[in-house]
C-alpha cells in the first residue's frame, strides 16, 4: 500500500505563512513527480504547484500563487513541501498532496492522493 500523509495546515491571518509537508510511505518503485492541489468550497480541485523528483526538479505553479508559494522536495525522505507566504483569504481551501509513481519496475505510473489538509486564511 502507498500512503501520502499531509501535515501543516491550520488557521492563519491574511499576509501570514504556513508550511505544508507530505510524506510518501509504503511499497513503490519510483516517484516521477509530486505536487499540491487545492479545493475550495463549491470549486473544483485545482493545481497549485508540482515538482519533478529527478535531478533538476522542474517546478510548475498556478498563476495565482506564483511569487507567493514555493514547492520543494527531499528525495531521500520521499517528502514534498509547500511554503505558503503572503497568504490571501482566497487561498482558503483543502490542500491535497499528489504523487505520480510506479509501484513496480515494469509497472505504469499512477496518481496517488493524500486525504488533504485544511488551510484557512482569515481577514
Amino acid at each position: 500500500q502507498v500512503q501520502l500523509v499531509e501535515s501543516g495546515g491550520g488557521v492563519v491571518q491574511a499576509g501570514g505563512s504556513l508550511r505544508l509537508s507530505c510524506a510518501v510511505s509504503g511499497s513503490f518503485y519510483n516517484i516521477k513527480a509530486m505536487g499540491w492541489y487545492r479545493q475550495a468550497p463549491g470549486n473544483q480541485r485545482e493545481l497549485v504547484a508540482t515538482v519533478g523528483i529527478r535531478s533538476g526538479g522542474t517546478t510548475n505553479y498556478a498563476d495565482s500563487v506564483k511569487g507567493r508559494f514555493t514547492i520543494s522536495r527531499d528525495n531521500a525522505k520521499n517528502t514534498v513541501y509547500l511554503q505558503l507566504d503572503s497568504l490571501k483569504v482566497e487561498d482558503t481551501a483543502v490542500y491535497y498532496c499528489n504523487a505520480n509513481l510506479a509501484r513496480r519496475a515494469l509497472g505504469g505510473y499512477e496518481d496517488y492522493w493524500g486525504k488533504g489538509t485544511l488551510v484557512t486564511v482569515s481577514s
